[in-house]
């Protein structure tokens, strides 16, 4: 995986590209910075809210952040982005972590 500030080059040259906002977001969690990950999983979905992984890691790290219902609204959010996507998978994986929550 590239380094923060090689994703930050990346995303300069298109500050829309919801991968690499996504990977920001993730190495960000990874280092426990949940503040700037929760912006870019937001500036992802924001620029493309199909991508639904962006809500179930997003939802992830809220509730190991004890955001429990801040986790599941992002769950309920991107379980209508996976159907309105048609990514079973994604809303799958989503609906079992919400299981997890409630």
């Amino acid at each position: 995986m590239p380094s923060i500030p090689q994703l930050e080059k990346l995303l300069s040259l298109d500050p829309a590209d919801a991968f690499v906002l996504y990977a920001l977001a993730m190495e960000h969690a990874k280092l426990a910075e949940k503040d700037r990950a929760f912006a870019y999983f937001d500036r992802c979905i924001a620029a493309d809210p199909a991508y639904c992984y962006a809500y179930f890691h997003k939802a992830r790290v809220q509730s190991e952040s004890g955001q429990t219902g801040d986790a599941i609204e992002t769950l309920n959010r991107g379980i209508n982005a996976a159907k309105a996507a048609g990514d079973a998978h994604a809303m799958s994986e989503m609906r079992e972590l919400l299981d997890q929550l409630v």
